[in-house]
């Protein structure tokens, strides 16, 4: 480490001299810059690594007392206008004016963490002004304070007879949170493993305090939590320090003197016993058994995470416990065949000042929550007597190692998030980065003391008293009960209003329509242009070879830090029909060894059924939007059965099956059709050093293949060929990449409504329309129409006015066009929210502004970093050549408002298209009485 003065900017003053610490962090490919700024004592790290996808963020410690939310209503608000870009919402307005490559906001429960990349210097810039104004000087209105957090307003705001109930973001958000019961219970783990401070509130909000929560409260944390003093600076990439520093300066830092920030987290003190907790939750809709839906875990207080070596070691040590089918929990519990999965937050959580363990079941039954705790504490001092194998510990290392040398595309977002906790109580985050010192320091250890990972769990597990047993069991009336409860609070404030607050609240409520209504004026916001983006796009060099007789290998060399990346694909369209909907499970099989043996494969079954239906609240509307699309394309069947609510069902059959070898027996069959080389194209991406090993072992991997002529499940079967060579000469590559293509002529997409009926507080909506894949010329104008629908009208009509979290419309490569919503108070009224938004779109009131900032969004996400081991993909998954591409490209910037205009009546007027919908929610009346919605 060698020590530099570096002055501040010119006019900082001489006070301004900051030490700079410089270390070189190897592994990582980066260097660290560590500084601090006198004057505020604001603290920055800059990583200096050859990577154009160039991160900022910046982080407080935000440390709630209570429950109402705050840090995440005001982590919402401060997006919503600030001094110098006083627009409504300029968050969500840079979307559109950016070519960045991630923007987002996130609340932790101890810190706030503001996010942003970008591989254009001037847009970085322009994102960090905006960034910058809007943390440290928001305007916090009051209307935005409604909006995003809670308010009470009319169920119909321009109807004062209406009934008065809670609306706002966060509101609806956080209750779509709490339907899932692994948020429940983790919530609960915290909040009770570490009672004596903030980590005793839900930091997030939960729904029955938000509402206590004052707008006078909301602008004094921002006062005392969002200043300098207690804010960290991160920037990464290969963009110039010195620029940064002079702009957080110039616009931010200069304007504060330094205050002693009181939010550090106190120290849990220590239990002298173990406590026990039960708790209840939703029941789960898609339980294998009814009588089994109990959770229960153990959990330990660990040490500080600040001493990273001991985190590390205990990083690492929970792996070995609970990682893979040969670690000491899995066979334990999983193998025992009690419940269907860990429970939740299993393992090591570092994501509090102190650390915790945790291990458990889900899926349980209640009586054998003793012999679960027996199970926990016999292992560990099973684990204490024999310690590990040396092997599985090696290859934990190895697995450490390969992943220090994989390139993420988001590498600055990934390291921003593994020091945020650590830097956030004041530990070292360039020691956190330094891995390679701590594998060098751990190896040592164990060379040393031989006993020394079994020292640690007799010290941390075996003889830990501050212990937390906590278990969770269903209640049919939970969610009953969490209704009832609103509903009190809500007669509880409403009934304490005078008619003067009643009509002042009507008032308001009109005001806030009329607001989300305004055409807005984002002018005042800094905006990249259409010619800032580049307009052809880089080449990606390829070679096809045919291997092992006439399989087509990929090749794409790339700076991969020496990691091979291997890839195979195999076409289905010999795989007969009822097959089908077992081949994800086949794929889990095919890579965890030993499950062929059938109590083996009974645990992994368990396993898949709870982890789809856990999936459920977190991706409904991936779900919705599958489950619409299903009925539209052929492609969109299969998509139904292999990810769709169709393999959530299947999975929780399967898993109820008392005799499951019918299905295991199924496996072998799919083997022979998909590891069979006449169905198979493969891919390499590595570095030119490695090219010719990787070509023989890939060669050695298909002859060891099995290789026979099957007919074709399905009797339309066309094969196309890919051009190979990146100039798509065909004799560049001596061969063609040919793709199977299964097509139905006989298909016809027909329209279907489905309501998937479930215990949840919100819903998620969907609705598709078939219109043209990539190929098409109009495919561009309804790309560009998707994005300028999502920010200029359904935004507005579906988060702002309809308080869900998250709505838009998206296209995919086949030309199915998606509406969603995500997280919805709402359903019909935004089935009627879409047909406005397609209204919207047929009028043309857009300006030539919105489409060219639909153009820049479309661009960023066009133009997103590709890892070097995922280069060459779209050619060898959907066999797009660089041409193909380029001609897309060039349709996109050709967009106009005539064409999108044209595409809006074409393809998504209701005459001329198929659609179908999908809702995932609770008992809907007016669908039940529509006879045309199916309920599943």
């Amino acid at each position: 480490t060698r020590h530099v003065a570096l002055r501040f900017p010119e006019g900082a003053g001489p006070a301004a001299e900051a030490e700079r610490r410089v270390t070189s962090v190897p592994e990582l490919f980066l260097t660290a810059v560590k500084l601090s700024h006198d004057n505020t004592g604001a603290r920055y790290l800059h990583l200096a690594r050859e990577d154009t996808n160039n991160l900022f963020s910046v982080q407080f410690r935000t440390t709630p007392m209570d429950s109402t939310g705050v840090p995440h209503i005001l982590e919402h608000t401060v997006l919503c206008g600030s001094q110098k870009y006083p627009c409504r919402d300029p968050f969500f307005k840079m979307l559109n004016r950016s070519l960045s490559t991630f923007m987002n906001a996130f609340t932790a429960s101890d810190y706030t963490l503001y996010p942003f990349s970008t591989q254009n210097p001037r847009d970085f810039q322009n994102l960090l002004s905006v960034y910058l104004d809007a943390v440290f000087f928001p305007r916090l209105r009051e209307l935005d304070f409604w909006q995003e957090g809670w308010r009470l307003e009319h169920e119909n705001p321009s109807d004062p007879q209406s009934p008065l109930i809670f609306k706002g973001v966060v509101f609806n958000e956080m209750k779509g949170v709490f339907t899932d019961n692994e948020r429940i219970f983790s919530q609960h783990l915290q909040n009770r493993l570490l009672p004596d401070h903030t980590y005793s509130v839900v930091s997030g909000g939960d729904p029955l305090c938000i509402p206590e929560l004052t707008w006078a409260q909301l602008k004094q944390f921002h006062a005392t939590h969002y200043h300098p003093s207690n804010a960290r600076f991160f920037t990464y990439g290969n963009f110039p320090l010195d620029q940064h520093l002079e702009q957080i300066h110039e616009e931010a830092l200069s304007k504060f003197q330094k205050i002693e920030p009181s939010t550090s987290v106190p120290a849990q003190k220590p239990w002298d016993e173990p406590k026990e907790f039960q708790i209840t939750c939703g029941p789960d809709s898609f339980a294998t058994d009814p009588a089994k839906q109990t959770t229960v875990s153990v959990s330990f207080l660990l040490p500080d995470i600040t001493d990273t070596f001991e985190a590390f070691t205990l990083s690492l040590l929970s792996s070995l416990l609970i990682a893979g089918p040969n670690s000491p929990f899995y066979k334990a519990l999983i193998e025992s065949g009690l419940g269907t999965d860990f429970s939740p937050d299993v393992g090591y959580n570092g994501y509090t000042r102190e650390a915790y363990f945790s291990v458990g079941l889900q899926g349980i039954a209640e009586q054998d929550v003793e012999t679960v705790r027996t199970l926990i504490d016999r292992t560990v001092d099973g684990v204490v007597e024999k310690g590990f194998e040396d092997d599985r510990i090696e290859a934990l290392l190895h697995k450490l190692e390969i992943q220090m040398k994989h390139q993420s595309t988001s590498f600055g977002l990934t390291l921003t998030s593994h020091i945020a906790s650590c830097w956030n109580h004041d530990g070292d985050p360039v020691e956190l980065l330094q891995l390679g010192d701590l594998l060098v320091k751990f190896r040592q250890c164990l060379k040393d003391n031989p006993k020394f990972l079994q020292e640690k769990v007799k010290q941390y597990f075996k003889n830990n008293q501050h212990k937390l047993t906590l278990s969770m069991r269903p209640d049919d009336k939970y969610h009953e009960k969490q209704a009832q409860m609103e509903a009190e609070k809500l007669k509880q404030m409403v009934g304490s209003l005078s008619p003067k607050d009643k009509q002042l609240i009507y008032e308001k409520g009109l005001e806030l329509r009329t607001e989300q209504s305004k055409p807005q004026d984002a002018s005042c916001l800094p905006a990249l242009k259409v010619s800032d983006i580049e307009p052809t796009m880089p080449v990606t060099e390829l070679r096809v070879v045919l291997a092992a007789g006439d399989t087509p290998v990929q090749y794409c060399a790339q700076p991969t830090n020496g990691v091979v990346y291997f890839r195979a694909f195999s076409s289905l369209n010999t795989l007969p029909e009822e097959l089908r909907p077992y081949v994800p499970l086949f794929c889990s099989v095919l890579t965890n060894p030993r499950l062929e043996e059938e109590d083996r494969f009974r645990v992994l079954v368990r396993m898949t059924a709870q982890e789809l239906s856990n999936g459920v609240p977190d991706s409904g509307h991936l779900y919705a939007a599958i489950r619409a699309g299903s009925s539209l394309t052929p492609a969109g069947g299969l998509q139904e059965t292999f990810g769709g609510m169709d393999q959530v069902r299947l999975m929780k059959s399967v898993s109820e099956m008392a005799d499951i070898t019918p299905v295991l027996r199924k496996l072998p069959l799919i083997q022979k059709h998909l590891l069979n080389c006449n169905n198979m194209r493969c891919s390499v991406n590595a570095t030119p050093q490695q090219m010719a090993p990787a070509e023989q072992a890939v060669g050695s991997f298909l002859r060891s293949l099995r290789r026979s002529q099957r007919e074709p499940a399905h009797p339309h079967v066309v094969e196309k060929p890919a051009h190979g060579g990146s100039d798509g000469n065909r004799q560049a590559c001596g061969s063609q990449m040919v793709r199977k293509l299964i097509t139905d002529p006989a298909f016809k997409p027909c329209p279907t409504k489905t309501h998937f009926l479930l215990p949840f507080a919100v819903n998620y909506v969907g609705e598709c329309v078939r219109t043209v894949p990539y190929s098409n010329p109009d495919h561009a104008s309804l790309k560009i129409l998707a994005r300028l629908m999502t920010a200029k009208f359904l935004h507005t009509e579906i988060r702002e006015k309809g308080g869900a979290y998250g709505g838009g419309a998206k296209l995919s490569h086949s030309g199915v066009f998606t509406l969603y919503s995500y997280r919805d108070p709402n359903s019909v009224e935004t089935l009627q929210a879409f047909r406005k938004a397609v209204d919207w779109a047929k009028s043309g009131k857009f300006t030539q502004q919105d489409i060219d900032e639909a153009k820049l969004s479309v661009f960023a996400s066009v133009d997103a970093p590709v890892a070097p081991s995922d280069k060459g993909m779209d050619h060898f998954l959907y066999g797009l050549s660089n041409e193909a591409k380029q001609v897309h490209r060039e349709r996109l910037f050709a967009v106009t408002r005539d064409s999108l205009v044209a595409v809006s009546h074409a393809y998504l007027g209701t005459a001329s298209s198929t659609r179908s919908w999908a809702i995932l929610g609770p008992e809907n009346a007016e669908i039940a009485k529509d006879p045309s919605w199916v309920t599943r």
